[in-house]
């Protein structure tokens, strides 16, 4: 199951891309959100190979999830991979220079079951895809136009 959007920033594609790669913002994030986060890997540079585990609570029970840098092309491309029991989700982000300073984010979510309940989960997705697809393409306008805020606040 995909979930896909495209937001325009009005940015430059380098300090877009930097914004994305700021994990210690998304790990503070998450912690906010009552998740835990932990690098898990030994990189002292940022790159393919990057690793985190992040363990929350979802639907009343505590999940896991393991997370990998799988290709890191600045400034146009990032990959993670997110892998728990039951399923495997890759996250693509892209960047596309529309000029010198507007840049256009696409990302694509997409999930995929491993086992039965995992399966019987993404069924239930599908059923609510329009309502998840409207959530899902505000968030990312959301976080679109915050570093819209913060690239004007920076530079």
């Amino acid at each position: 199951m995909k979930f896909s959007t495209k937001e325009d920033i009005e940015a430059p594609i380098d300090a877009v891309f930097e914004m994305l790669c700021d994990f210690e913002m998304f790990e503070r994030a998450a912690m906010r959100r009552g998740a835990e986060v932990q690098r898990t890997d030994t990189k002292t540079v940022r790159g393919v190979g990057m690793m985190w585990r992040a363990m929350f609570n979802l639907r009343g029970k505590r999940r896991q999830v393991d997370i990998e840098m799988v290709t890191l092309d600045k400034p146009h491309e990032m990959v993670l991979e997110c892998k728990s029991p039951g399923l495997f989700t890759t996250m693509t982000a892209e960047l596309v220079a529309l000029s010198k300073t507007r840049t256009r984010v696409m990302v694509v979510f997409d999930i995929k079951p491993l086992n039965l309940s995992a399966r019987l989960l993404v069924q239930s997705i599908k059923l609510a895809k329009a309502s998840m697809t409207k959530k899902y393409k505000l968030r990312v306008a959301e976080f679109a136009k915050s570093m819209e805020e913060r690239y004007e606040r920076e530079g």
